[in-house]
């Protein structure tokens, strides 16, 4: 007896997506079923190549369907699909899917290390992703990518963003000299926003990671103002004075109506690297308590390596550099859901477009 395609289609529609909350089937993530001689062959197409569950969900389909009657061989080629956000009226910037803005409440959080860091895991994951320094009072980001380049102009006179860790990356530090200070006012802010934003050829993005001046100033709200956002990402430390600012951070967001994709816990403990000895020098849970009260998503806690440190000041972010430290693995599990954090918000946008 030789299995039919809407037998596999059943069967699939049992496998679900824990973060959408529906079958793969319903999601429209099953594309190309093929049968022959007793072998199935299909695709599933997920919304990010960062999905944190994508093995786990292959092994299911393919298990599934290689436990239908007739069935010799089952095989699922694993592919993704970025969904854009929607603009709701506010233009989007072509070529980019998904803006995802990463803050805290005060400076010295570790802010620019985290959007670094969770650029270049979205990348090793399979996303094209960019990195925009909107940090423009203090703009780090070409040092802790190890970036020397100026941008180039193109025959469109727009800027050719430099590469770095297969990130394109535009910054303030690649237009003025290191030790000259921007001083600026908030209409000078905006316009800076507005040209790394539109006058840069980015190309086609999953993802554009945008580091944001510490605190709850200009430049976030030109970026709420003029581009549709996919979410922000709030970073903190275990210390209650952090933890307060930050709070503030959440708040500004949502007053912007920009969704707070969750909470990153930097610097959450040391361990000694002799006896093993876990100490938690800033305190101890403030993260996840704080996004608990909020009723956002805690994604994780960072652990203090100084070789996040030392990758930050010689542009080898520790993701990159040494991917198995702890650290690192908690960047990359962070850039997984902060991945999932956004299909979901997406996904929750087109339903509300499909429904007006």
């Amino acid at each position: 007896m030789s299995v039919t395609q809407e037998q596999v289609l059943s069967v699939l529609g049992t496998v679900q997506d824990p973060d959408l909350h529906k079958d793969i089937v319903t999601l429209g993530f099953v594309k190309d079923v093929r049968i022959e001689a007793g072998e199935v062959d299909f695709t599933i197409e997920l919304t990010t190549p960062a999905c944190p569950v994508r093995d786990e969900m292959k092994a299911e389909a393919e298990q599934k369907v290689a436990a239908l009657p007739g069935v010799k061989a089952a095989r699922a080629k694993m592919t993704a699909d970025v969904r854009a956000r929607g603009g709701f009226g506010r233009q989007s910037v072509p070529g980019i899917r998904n803006i995802l803005a990463v803050g805290a409440g005060k400076g010295g959080v570790g802010k620019s290390t985290t959007a670094v860091n969770l650029a270049v895991a979205l990348r090793q994951k399979g996303a094209r992703v960019g990195l925009m320094d909107a940090d423009v009072y203090g703009p780090n980001i070409p040092q802790m990518l190890g970036i020397t380049d100026q941008p180039e102009v193109s025959d469109d006179k727009k800027m050719v963003p430099p590469e770095g860790h297969g990130l394109k990356v535009i910054s303030m530090g690649m237009l003025v000299p290191p030790d000259q200070p921007v001083i600026w006012r908030g209409p000078m802010l905006h316009g800076a926003v507005q040209q790394f934003m539109r006058d840069v050829a980015w190309g086609e993005l999953d993802y554009l990671v945008v580091d944001l001046p510490p605190g709850t100033g200009d430049v976030a709200l030109s970026m709420a103002q003029s581009v549709p956002m996919a979410g922000a990402v709030v970073v903190t430390t275990p210390q209650g004075v952090s933890v307060s600012d930050v709070r503030k951070a959440v708040a500004m967001f949502r007053q912007l109506n920009i969704p707070v994709l969750g909470v990153i816990e930097n610097m959450s403990y040391f361990v000694c690297g002799h006896c093993q000895e876990r100490t938690e020098i800033f305190g101890n849970g403030g993260g996840r308590r704080m996004a608990e009260d909020m009723g956002i998503p805690f994604l994780g806690e960072v652990p203090i390596d100084t070789r996040v440190r030392s990758g930050g000041d010689e542009g080898q972010p520790i993701v990159a550099a040494a991917p198995e430290a702890p650290a690192a693995r908690a960047f990359a599990e962070v850039a997984g859901k902060v991945a999932a954090q956004v299909s979901i918000q997406n996904m929750r946008v087109l339903k509300v477009i499909q429904t007006a």
